[in-house]
């Protein structure tokens, strides 16, 4: 992503997050009597100030400022969305009130009731947030049945959007090497957004992937984070790590299970970026049609660009199944699926992983990350 772009990005982000830390503060906050006027000034102000911080290590990637710093400034966002969301639920409550006709000693003892109560929410959604983010990602098995009928007991591993950067270290992805090679997988596949930071910054934490074991390989395809940062450097030094890159490509795939093409997409965001673009047709045109056929993309909704393709299972990532409840809701706005195993029609299916890591704040609310297995049933 040009400087350009990532400025225009951070304005507007900027912007948007203003205008919601205002509807906080004004429709939530102030209308809370116990609460006093200096502590939600003070309260706003904060937030703001870990905003700002936030903002500027994901613009600069100043070195200077640790993980665990990056980590705590990056929960504004987070708890700004939370509040949000906290703030439209309780202004739409409080104004249906405003209908019912009760005394004002009634209404008074109701609305101190139901201020403690939604504050008591308030805490806990956060809470719950950030106790969903900070875990280890669940281990979630999935067992799937093609319509070819084939490749029954294939594992494959599904690692997807892990964001390695700012707060995702080299400890995690050790974690995650481990834990992944304790599941004797067949293949493992890494859905794009594997790095969120330059490669300089981030090329130590990488290298623990190398340690991956797999029966027939492990593969990787660009995610939308992946343009933003040095990705033919990435590109490059994926080989030496025994990850092998797919590219608008195919591989055949002869394991004991059977044999079958593994297709690896460039994601949507290379229409922006300018290079290394998407070519559904040129990634297909290597592959066997007799033999069931795998792809990967990292965006749900490269399936509305291959209905002239014939394939069995997509592996997706991108959503992170919405990461914040109700965030899901807008994501469906932009892609047709958020998080599990869908049918597409009678022969296609999709899986959509949560993802590994986490964008932003380590905060997860109803869409815990996992590390997947999938099994051909």
């Amino acid at each position: 992503m040009s400087i350009a772009m990532r400025l225009v990005f951070l304005a507007v982000m900027l912007l948007v997050v203003g205008l919601m830390l205002r509807y906080i503060y004004a429709r939530f906050l102030q209308k809370i009597h116990f609460l006093p006027t200096a502590f939600n000034r003070i309260f706003i102000a904060v937030l703001a100030l870990m905003l700002l911080f936030f903002m500027v290590q994901t613009a600069t990637h100043w070195a200077g400022l640790g993980s665990s710093a990056y980590t705590f400034f990056s929960f504004s966002i987070g708890i700004i969305f939370i509040l949000f969301v906290m703030a439209l639920l309780y202004d739409i409550t409080h104004t249906l009130g405003q209908k019912i006709p009760f005394s004002a000693a009634r209404r008074n003892s109701i609305k101190l009731l139901f201020d403690s109560v939604m504050i008591i929410i308030a805490v806990g959604y956060m809470l719950r947030g950030i106790w969903g983010g900070m875990r280890d990602p669940m281990l979630k098995r999935v067992d799937v049945k093609l319509s070819s009928g084939t490749l029954h007991g294939l594992r494959i591993v599904q690692l997807t959007d892990v964001h390695i950067g700012h707060s995702i270290t080299k400890a995690f992805v050790e974690s995650l090497v481990v834990r992944i090679n304790a599941l004797e997988s067949d293949i493992i596949v890494i859905t794009g957004d594997l790095i969120d930071a330059p490669l300089g910054h981030i090329e130590d934490a990488l290298k623990p992937l190398e340690a991956l074991r797999s029966r027939w390989g492990v593969y990787f395809v660009l995610g939308n984070h992946d343009y933003f940062y040095d990705t033919q450097a990435l590109l490059a030094l994926l080989p030496s790590l025994g990850i092998e890159p797919l590219l608008n490509s195919s591989r055949r795939i002869d394991t004991p299970k059977g044999a079958f093409n593994l297709v690896g997409i460039n994601d949507l965001m290379s229409k922006r970026a300018g290079f290394l673009p998407y070519d559904v047709d040129v990634a297909f045109s290597g592959v066997d049609s007799a033999l069931p056929t795998i792809v990967l993309a990292h965006q749900p909704k490269m399936t509305q660009f291959m209905t002239h393709q014939k394939y069995d299972l997509v592996l997706s990532g991108h959503t992170h199944g919405g990461q914040i409840f109700p965030f899901g809701l807008l994501v469906l706005f932009e892609q047709p699926y958020l998080a599990g195993l869908y049918r597409i029609d009678e022969t296609r299916q999709i899986y959509v992983s949560r993802g590994t890591g986490y964008w932003g704040p380590a905060i997860r609310v109803l869409a815990p990350s996992e590390l997947t297995l999938l099994v051909i049933a």
